[in-house]
């Protein structure tokens, strides 16, 4: 009972961020809630066991192993739509901000699940490669290889992203 008590109150306190990573991994909101709901039906099977000290870091890591496992999983599956019909929707007059982000989230959905999470935990969760590679359960040189070819990516992919931010720097 009180390992229920304790992991209710940790889905409460940490529902959002949760959320927000998942939704920077998946790129889609409905997808992200799916990620976080099914990272926590995991969780929840072992909470018993798990320190409260260290849940943050338990949980965090069955999300990026369960995103990178449905891009597995999805990539083998046919695509039901064709995305060059939606591509070509009038946005109209939106601020460059905007077409800033939008285009950051193209490139970012272009990359691959391990990159996404490398980038996430990096720089979104602002962690150190050190805590960024415990977290996700591989070295550091992993890391740092993995954040090295993530933004050589985005550089091809969304070169106009560095004008937008002011220097190039910004990406690396």
């Amino acid at each position: 009972m009180a390992d229920r008590q304790a992991f209710d109150a940790y889905v409460r306190e940490r529902w959002v961020p949760l959320l927000r990573t998942a939704t920077l991994l998946t790129g889609d909101r409905h997808g992200a809630e799916d990620l976080v709901q099914e990272t926590l039906v995991r969780a929840a099977q072992h909470w018993n066991r798990v320190d409260p000290a260290t849940a943050d870091a338990y949980v965090r890591r069955i999300l990026y192993t369960r995103s990178v496992d449905s891009w597995r999983w999805r990539r083998h599956q046919p695509d039901p739509v064709d995305h060059a019909d939606h591509d070509t929707v009038d946005r109209g007059h939106e601020s460059d901000a905007v077409d800033a982000r939008l285009t950051l989230a193209a490139a970012l959905a272009r990359l691959t699940p391990r990159q996404r999470a490398v980038l996430v935990a990096r720089f979104y969760e602002d962690r150190t490669e050190v805590d960024a590679a415990r977290v996700l359960g591989c070295s550091v040189s992993t890391v740092k290889s993995q954040t090295r070819h993530a933004l050589e990516r985005l550089r091809l992919l969304a070169p106009e992203l560095a004008a937008t931010f002011g220097r190039e720097e910004s990406l690396r």
